[in-house]
Order: structure tokens, then sequence, then C-alpha cells
């Protein structure tokens, strides 16, 4: 299996008893989910959505082979990825996924380094991006065009206009 992993979504619980299960997104468009083809787990598994519907903040799905609760319910927090290399090209430049944020180098309005981008999360109230400072502490930044308004994924560069304080060491007395 490919190191090179993309996540699509998370498997979480069971939807009813005939083995549907629902599933938290990160497409843009979450029913798109089921037009990638076999997706893969961290341990090699294959999973195949047979039927794929809207529901409220997830989407409810059939995948192939499960077909009871019991079934349903040992995939639950199951990630399931796609290999990179089977994503289609971005159709504008200004297009990357989350993953390529991570590594990336952040500047910050007067051209010095903030730290690097460990990772991207979300909470519910946006994209936030794990800044690792040259000290070694955890920052986490909104990840809006206002707080970072030039991304250079080919640089792996990152330029910032963090809020006022964000990377002021809060003991630094």
């Amino acid at each position: 299996m490919s190191d090179d992993l993309v996540l699509l979504g998370i498997v979480g619980a069971p939807h009813g008893v005939r083995g549907e299960v629902r599933i938290k997104t990160f497409t843009a468009d979450p029913l798109a989910l089921a037009e990638y083809g076999p997706l893969v787990d961290e341990k090699g598994r294959r999973f195949e959505i047979a039927d794929i519907r809207p529901a409220k903040e997830v989407v409810v799905a059939r995948l192939k082979g499960v077909t009871s609760r019991e079934g349903a319910e040992l995939l639950n927090g199951v990630k399931l990825h796609i290999e990179r290399s089977r994503l289609p090209a971005p159709e504008d430049e200004d297009e990357f996924l989350q993953a390529d944020l991570v590594g990336c180098t952040v500047i910050g309005p007067d051209g010095a380094i903030l730290g690097t981008v460990t990772a991207v999360a979300n909470y519910g109230a946006g994209d936030l991006i794990d800044i690792e400072t040259q000290d070694g502490r955890s920052v986490l930044m909104p990840f809006t065009k206002a707080y970072a308004p030039r991304i250079d994924i080919a640089a792996k560069r990152i330029e910032a206009l963090p809020p006022a304080g964000l990377f002021e060491d809060d003991d630094a007395a």
C-alpha cells in the first residue's frame, strides 16, 4: 500500500440495521466520495461504496459486503483514504489539498519565520493550521484568506497576517 494516502472520510456510527454507515467526508461535494472508486484504510483493506445519500452533517452509505448492523459497528472510526495518484489534477492553480499545507513554512508580515505547519484541523468553526513555532510551541491559526493571504504550495510557503498576539509566548515576562 502506498504511503501517499489522502484522507477522504471517516466512518462513524451505523445507520439502521442493514449495514449502512454514517461517513464524515472531507470532499468538496460529500456525495462525490462514491465517485473515487475503491477506498482503503490504514491496514490496506478496500472499501467500495454501493450506495450513498446525504444526511444532516454526514453521508449515509452502504459499503459492499457490509450487510448487518454488527458489521457496520466494526467499521466505526475507520479512516477512508485514496492514493494521491488517483486524484484528479487540480482545476485551478490556487487549488490544493489540506495535506499539502503540512510542512509549509509560515512567514510573518515582517518576513520572520513564525513556524512550520504540522497539521490542519477543523473543530466545527472552520479550518485551523497547527503551527509549530521555532521554540517548539504549538499555535492554532485560523486558515482563512485574511490570515493566510498568500500560499505557494510549490515553495512550501505561507505568508501570514496572524491575529495580534497569537505568536507571543504567554510565559515570557
